[in-house]
Order: C-alpha cells, then sequence, then structure tokens
C-alpha cells in the first residue's frame, strides 16, 4: 500500500506557460504522468504569475530530470 509520501509531488521544471505544457508532453509521452501548478494564472494573467511549474511524483523525480536534460542538451547541440 502506498504511503502519503508516494504521493508528494515535486517540482522538476518551471518556466513559461507554453515551455512548461511542452515538458509536461515530453514527460507524459515517455509515461510519466505531469501536473502544471500556476498553469491557469501564467495564460490568463502572465504578468502575475509568469512562471509555471512542472510537477511529478516524487517516484518518477530521477527519469523526469533525465529526460529533460537529455532534451535540453539536445536542443544546445542543434
Amino acid at each position: 500500500m502506498k504511503t502519503k509520501e508516494d504521493f508528494s509531488l515535486t517540482e522538476v521544471f518551471s518556466g513559461t506557460p507554453w515551455e512548461a505544457e511542452l515538458i509536461k508532453g515530453l514527460l507524459e509521452s515517455n509515461e510519466i504522468e505531469a501536473a502544471l501548478k500556476d498553469g491557469i494564472m501564467g495564460t490568463l494573467a502572465p504578468y502575475l504569475s509568469p512562471e509555471v511549474s512542472v510537477l511529478v511524483s516524487q517516484d518518477n523525480y530521477e527519469k523526469a530530470i533525465q529526460i529533460i536534460n537529455t532534451r535540453s542538451s539536445k536542443v544546445s547541440d542543434d
């Protein structure tokens, strides 16, 4: 049985609303459930909350960071 700690969410990325949506989609395409924090405020009032966070469960944190870092290195190589 999973405990409350197994369901805690951890931030893996923070950026503009469109960057956060891209990262969320990337993670979900790699079978990692992700959620956005402040996504609605970032879209409706970006001047109030310009940063949107991408959250994953604690047990997916390492894999998510690895996927994000791999993506970041591919982008910088181009």
